[in-house]
């Protein structure tokens, strides 16, 4: 029955989803905690907040929720004590909200605001153009874009983007999740007021299947940079091309057969390159080439041979990112033990200026230009729910001040505590987790545990803020964690490749071993430890259950990739193979049967040695339009759990229950706010009641 679940519109699919949809709603009905969670994650998330501000031409721009809104809105300004505007609201394109607005671009006179929708979570998006004077829709639609950004010519002509080809049949995107594979994505350029069949083809490689592009213009508006990526590795090409040396401009290419004359500055994937800034053919880009842990270098890509550090790697931080600003400056943000440190270093010598001051926490965003004398800092932390600081850069000394600060009503941060530790895994390496409680809680072993964990792809897990951890700690006295195991990058390229391909075994002995510290230092007992991960974090709760289901009392995985063997076939799936391999590869193939968690189901009761257990409760959450990791996974491997767990052997001893919760209209982790608040309701008054958490006010 696996394999015919992986067609998502067969009537057998279909029907095998209306049963667990049934078994769900009646286990989530029995949860007496629904209410009173959704209640005051609703009441705690009704506040206003908003993103940081940013400048083209002569406007400000920023995004604001009032509270409960289904998705942010788009406001702009003349300056930034002048009166808001909407410009682009997305709740007003649906009667439900479940249009989103997933990406966007303005031009540089601020005349253009081109943006892509996508609708009920999907990652297919359509861009669409509105003059941003008078709020007017233009007719340019753009179909078949995903994971693309815009970028436009500094004419204000138009803008490249990336796009996959129409299917061969001409159909179109409906309601249901589109599954087939992704392949042979093209870098387009689209001249502001014509049709979408006459965009002009910058660049292609259908010798390279798998391979994407994406275009950004130099902020002097000189230079076309494309980067070439293949899969999610820490890798990609860079090519370039003089925008004033094509004699009939880019439209000239339109009736050609010819693409644009990239010149290829790197032309291997042995490590990633990114724009930092340029002076004219000077460029200076953050790399990790000979650098797991990234420094920033300088060359003349006219005379490519010299390439000439800036500001070498550091020893133990990693260097995340490198905005210019102030006309010679660089805001440089580090990343020091999953806590980010900001720095202002001079452009052309990359010596330091002064340290920023920030708390203990995550620096969420940057906004600045390379002309502006200020930028705008986000920051964000377990107990801080955002912060914006306006950095004045003209001073000798930077003066920070707050800006905006977001505050949640009825949270009072000081009843809190976050502390982190240092976890030594099975072969010793130390592994850092963040331990979120109630203040001064009592270390008895009494406490329900959430513990969180994602590790792939060098994706950082640092401190942010979260309604629902605050409701877990304050009223059911939950202590949560966060577990930055091997496969992220929270310690640079190294640590992820740790916990990559054939080292993939390391993410789950981390996380056991951060189960089995908490147990050990009396913050709980297995029986009351939940674990929880969304995506990739999917697949490293779905492989640790397997492995080792005597250590938890509860299981969530949302939207994880679950089928280690097929998963390539579908969608975007063939990128994740530079983070999993591939099954199409013998030796890669055995990597991946040893722990792919579809393919381990096991009856925990015949393979204990003495100490009888089961499978932990679990709770599999998909979405019918997630068409980046597709339900099957989570179909597949919950209709393989019922089966080996519950219904192939007479009187199971299998009492735990095994449901999945299938959102309708949404997508991988793109929901309204309402879904988001009831999903959170729903699994975490799954997880209290298999752990016996009663709530109090």
């Amino acid at each position: 029955m696996c394999c015919r679940l992986e067609d998502q519109n067969s009537e057998e699919t279909n029907e095998f989803v209306a049963k667990q949809a049934e078994l769900a709603e009646k286990v989530l009905a029995e949860c007496p905690d629904t209410e009173n969670i959704r209640r005051e994650i609703t009441r705690l998330f009704d506040h206003p907040r908003q993103a940081a501000p940013f400048r083209r031409g002569n406007k400000y721009f920023y995004f604001h929720n009032s509270g409960l809104q289904e998705q942010s809105v788009l406001y702009m300004q003349d300056d930034l004590d002048g009166k808001a505007e909407v410009l682009l609201d997305p709740n007003t394109l649906s009667k439900d909200g479940t249009f989103a607005l997933i990406n966007f671009s303005i031009s540089e006179d601020a005349k253009y605001l081109a943006y892509g929708l996508s609708q009920c979570g999907s990652d297919w998006a359509t861009i669409h153009v509105m003059t941003i004077a008078d709020k007017q829709p233009m007719p340019d639609n753009l179909s078949w874009v995903k994971f693309s950004a815009m970028s436009w010519t500094h004419d204000g002509k138009g803008f490249f983007y990336g796009r996959f080809p129409a299917p061969r049949d001409g159909g179109e995107l409906d309601g249901d999740t589109e599954t087939n594979i992704n392949v042979n994505h093209q870098l387009y350029y689209h001249v502001m007021g014509t049709n979408q069949s006459e965009d002009i083809l910058c660049w292609k490689d259908p010798e390279h299947p798998s391979y994407t592009f994406g275009a950004s213009v130099t902020e002097d508006g000189k230079y076309i940079i494309m980067g070439i990526y293949e899969g999610c590795g820490s890798v990609n090409k860079l090519y370039y091309c003089e925008i004033s040396s094509l004699p009939r401009g880019i439209e000239g290419f339109r009736d050609t057969q010819e693409m644009l004359p990239f010149v290829k500055l790197v032309d291997d994937f042995d490590a990633q390159y990114q724009i930092v800034a340029n002076d004219g053919d000077e460029f200076t880009f953050l790399t990790n080439k000979s650098a797991p842990k990234n420094k920033l270098v300088r060359v003349n890509i006219k005379n490519p041979e010299l390439w000439t550090d800036v500001v070498p790697e550091h020893e133990k931080d990693v260097l995340e990112s490198a905005d210019t600003v102030n006309n010679n400056q660089l805001l440089v943000c580090y990343m020091s033990d999953v806590k980010n440190i900001l720095q202002l270093r001079h452009l052309g010598t990359g010596n330091l200026i002064h340290r920023l001051p920030l708390e203990i926490g995550s620096v969420s965003e940057i906004s600045c230009r390379r002309e502006d004398k200020e930028a705008f800092i986000g920051f964000v932390s377990f107990l801080s729910p955002s912060i914006i600081y306006r950095c004045n850069l003209a001073s000798t000394i930077p003066e920070m001040k707050v800006f905006r600060e977001v505050s949640v009503p009825g949270f009072d941060r000081m009843k809190f505590q976050v502390k982190q530790v240092f976890v030594p895994s099975k072969d010793g390496t130390k592994i850092p987790m963040f331990v979120m409680s109630k203040k001064d809680i009592k270390l008895d072993g009494s406490h329900p545990t959430l513990l969180h964990g994602y590790r792939g792809f060098n994706i950082c897990m640092t401190p942010s803020f979260s309604i629902a951890r605050v409701v877990l700690c304050k009223n059911m006295d939950f202590v949560v964690c966060i577990a930055n195991i091997r496969g992220g990058g929270e310690y640079g390229e190294e640590w992820h490749k740790a916990g990559s391909l054939a080292m993939k075994q390391n993410c789950f002995d981390d996380f056991v071993s951060c189960a089995e510290f908490l147990i050990s230092h009396h913050y709980t007992t297995p029986k009351k430890i939940c674990i929880e991960g969304g995506s990739n974090g999917g697949l490293l709760v779905g492989a640790t259950i397997n492995q080792r289901p005597d250590l938890f009392g509860c299981a969530i995985a949302q939207g994880g990739v679950l089928d280690m063997l097929r998963f390539h076939k579908f969608t975007i799936g063939h990128a994740w193979t530079t983070d999993y391999g591939c099954s199409d590869n013998e030796e890669e193939f055995q990597w991946l049967i040893k722990y792919s968690p579809l393919h381990n189901v096991r009856r925990p009761w015949d393979q204990s040695s003495g100490n009888y257990c089961q499978c932990p409760a679990t709770l599999l959450l998909t979405a019918d339009n997630d068409d980046r990791v597709v339900p099957m996974h989570s179909l597949k491997l919950l209709a393989t759990l019922q089966y080996v767990l519950c219904t192939s052997t007479e009187d199971s001893p299998q009492t735990n229950p095994i449901i999945a919760r299938i959102e309708r209209k949404a997508g991988h982790g793109s929901a309204t706010t309402k879904k988001l608040i009831d999903e959170a309701a729903d699994k975490y008054s799954f997880m209290a009641k298999m752990l016996g958490a009663s709530w109090t006010e």
